[in-house]
């Protein structure tokens, strides 16, 4: 770690910069943004909503909470904002017994929040002055967890997202963490591939405990601050995605919230990290440039070699200042050769799609069957405009889509099992659909092997939820 007179150096280059950033964030167009427009416009408050209506029949094995985050801006300011950097908000929509008990939507409380709406934030330790928590929500060690990466700590939410405490995993944890930790369901075990900002030469391994504990934070040497939003596991192995997207010190400057930014000047490359091994030992492979949001999931072949399914784009952050933009290739197969350090790529699907989720317990496994949401052919939609979702049968190559009609868009859905002991792809896929003429919002179950068909059940929330990014089903029992 930096000793306290390096450390003293950086916080006074960083208020100097964050200076000249402000300057420079107040001269930028304050134009609609498409972000806070449209399908994106934030809700303006929060609110909580008992016994929804249901189409359809709830399984009963549905006792728990679909919770999803993503942001929303208290006070909007298009000004150098970007889709990534918003307030965060959850959504949460409990269901017990075939009924929907309610629904609730709370804004994490960091201090811009708290400010805003005249309220003290959240209680807990912070990690640096960027306390904003947007991106995922998952359950660790039988608790809740809302997440980011590159910056805060987690923060940890009671059963009706009232109660919100920043809280470093008991203290346990030192860095900034994730929005992607993945469960080995062998081991109980999360892992994390971890960056920020303030320290672009280095990334850390994270593994947290089934305690909920982290046992492990290995930082690992790197150049230009690589964006790394997602990892994968395998048996073997913590997978490491160091593409160029990297931190632009022009974009922070110039006044821009999220400074990254596409840069072909950085080596694209794959770590293979053992799993106990040091930051010596990772095994760099390098791959065709390309950038990857999104991880399906990866798994060691009978070769020996580490295969992992992605939705890879040809660039990212080089269109603009806004984003995420880029052309999307589909759901891709990277097949990494630890002997030969190379990386072969192949196209599953050449479609457009994102946020690529697999039944997880089979995490770093080899598994059939992987969902994704469709993205719009053009660019110009906002990551939106499409309708589908798909299914991919990864061992005879067939594509299933559900399509929910004209005007009704999902965003990521969640696989879950119908039971401890159920097929993989016997359960339900469940996802908030937004029906945008109706400016309302539907929580839609799929019977996975049903997957064309209509859904089983709907519950309906009677407003627009704006899309948002990652969300967890979260058991009554923890899970």
């Amino acid at each position: 770690m930096a000793g306290t007179v390096e450390t003293t150096i950086r916080s006074v280059v960083a208020k100097g910069i964050e200076v000249v950033a402000d300057f420079n964030r107040k001269h930028l167009p304050k134009t609609d943004h498409p972000f806070l427009t449209g399908i994106h416009l934030p809700l303006g408050g929060e609110m909580t909503l008992v016994d929804l209506p249901v189409t359809g029949t709830i399984p009963a094995a549905l006792d728990g909470r679909y919770l999803r985050i993503g942001p929303n801006p208290v006070a909007p300011d298009p000004a150098g904002y970007h889709w990534f950097v918003g307030d965060g908000m959850v959504h949460g929509i409990a269901l017990k017994h075939g009924k929907a008990l309610w629904y609730r939507n709370r804004w994490i409380r960091s201090r811009a929040v708290g400010a805003a709406l005249g309220e003290p934030p959240a209680p807990g330790p912070r990690h640096g002055d960027f306390d904003t928590v947007n991106t995922n929500v998952v359950g660790i060690a039988g608790r809740t967890w809302a997440l980011v990466e590159a910056g805060s700590y987690p923060v940890e939410l009671d059963e009706t997202l009232e109660g919100q405490t920043y809280n470093p995993f008991g203290g346990t944890l030192e860095g900034s963490f994730t929005a992607h930790p993945h469960l080995d369901p062998l081991t109980g075990e999360h892992h994390a591939i971890a960056y920020e900002a303030t320290d672009p030469g280095t990334i850390r391994h994270v593994v947290i405990s089934a305690e909920g504990k982290v046992v492990r934070e290995l930082p690992i040497a790197v150049k230009n601050g690589p964006s790394i939003h997602d990892c994968a596991i395998t048996a073997r192995y913590a997978v490491i995605l160091d593409l160029p997207v990297t931190f632009s010190m022009k974009a922070l400057i110039g006044g821009h919230r999220f400074p990254y930014r596409w840069n072909p000047d950085h080596r694209a490359r794959v770590g293979l990290l053992p799993r106990h091994g040091t930051a010596a030992e990772v095994i760099w492979c390098d791959v065709d440039p390309a950038y990857v949001f999104h991880v399906a999931n990866a798994y060691d072949d009978a070769d020996g070699r580490v295969v992992m399914d992605v939705c890879a784009y040809e660039t990212m952050f080089a269109g603009g200042p806004e984003g995420p933009n880029g052309r999307n290739l589909g759901l891709e197969r990277w097949t990494i050769d630890p002997v030969g350090r190379t990386v072969a790529r192949r196209t599953i699907d050449a479609s457009p799609q994102e946020f690529p989720r697999p039944d997880e317990r089979r995490f770093g496994q080899p598994y059939r069957y992987a969902y994704a949401m469709a993205l719009p052919k053009s660019e110009e939609d906002q990551f939106l405009g499409a309708t589908r979702l798909y299914k991919h049968d990864l061992e005879t190559g067939a594509r299933e889509t559900h399509d929910f009609g004209t005007g009704r868009y999902p965003g990521e859905f969640v696989f879950v099992p119908a039971g401890t002991d159920a097929g993989e792809d016997e359960g339900w896929l469940i996802g908030l659909v937004i029906d945008l003429p109706h400016e309302t919002t539907d929580l839609a179950i799929i019977d996975a092997r049903n997957f064309s068909g209509p859904p089983v059940a709907s519950v309906r929330v009677p407003h627009r939820i704006p899309p948002g990014f990652h969300g967890s089903w979260l058991t009554s029992q923890g899970g």
